[in-house]
């Protein structure tokens, strides 16, 4: 099956309803998106399909050959990090970390979709669950991201 991850063409062997999640990490090395549930409730596989936020965890990878599919390895770089990342850091949203890269590509979903989001775009689009509780921070991340005053 052919794939388009993170800018290139890639080439798997995988049955056509193994997760997108598992190809990415086990057949493609791609550890950043992290196995949370499994039942797409917590948002840690979070990776974006052609522009959206999708959980994938369920998403079999046959429906996403052909399209852009983006993870936490193709968001930035440490060299040239993503205006998320870098506001990440600057408000330190970041504990444990775990859910953080599906956090990510949530917001970036988001910012792409609408560009200075208010409090009710940013709580109706994050839904990840973050089990160090640091929504506050993930908010004014957001918020600085895009511009926007806390």
């Amino acid at each position: 099956m052919q794939l388009q991850v993170n800018g290139r063409s890639v080439e798997v062997e995988a049955e056509p309803q193994m997760p997108l999640l598992w190809v990415l990490r086990d057949l493609l090395g791609l550890t950043g998106t992290k196995y949370g549930c499994g039942v797409a409730a917590c948002g840690a596989c979070t990776v974006r399909v052609d522009g959206a936020a999708v959980r994938s965890c369920v998403l079999p990878a046959a429906a996403a050959a052909g399209k852009r599919i983006v993870t936490i390895e193709g968001l930035g770089s440490p060299g040239a990090p993503h205006k998320l990342q870098a506001a990440w850091i600057a408000e330190q949203v970041p504990q444990c970390g775990y859910c953080q890269s599906g956090m990510l590509l949530a917001a970036a979903a988001l910012l792409e979709r609408k560009p200075k989001p208010t409090d009710a775009d940013i709580d109706a689009a994050i839904t990840n669950l973050c089990r160090c509780g640091t929504y506050q921070r993930v908010r004014a991340a957001i918020k600085r991201a895009a511009g926007v005053a806390g």
